[in-house]
């Protein structure tokens, strides 16, 4: 069954919306999820700064690569299941 433009057009809207509210679901889920795990791993409540020269590089550097691993699997298992779902909901695919 052939969709309308206009119900194209509501669709792509409504996966729009969708899709920002998951950006901000999923940031909020990986910063909790990184502030837990730095401060399991390195004992300290805080992650250093980029521009924070009483941390040394190495901390750093560490920090940086565990915060966008975690932010990046925590965006793709959440995009991925609100996927699922819109297109289970809506029988719409990409």
């Amino acid at each position: 069954m052939s969709r309308s433009r206009r119900e194209e057009a509501e669709m792509r809207s409504m996966e729009k919306g969708a899709a920002l509210g998951l950006g901000m679901l999923s940031g909020a889920l990986a910063a909790g999820l990184f502030k837990r795990v730095w401060t399991l791993v390195s004992g300290q409540e805080d992650a250093p700064d980029a521009d924070d020269l009483d941390r040394g590089l190495t901390e750093v550097l560490v920090a940086a690569a565990v915060q966008g691993a975690i932010f990046g699997l925590v965006k793709a298992a959440v995009h991925r299941a609100g996927a699922r779902t819109f297109q289970g909901r809506t029988g719409a695919k990409r």
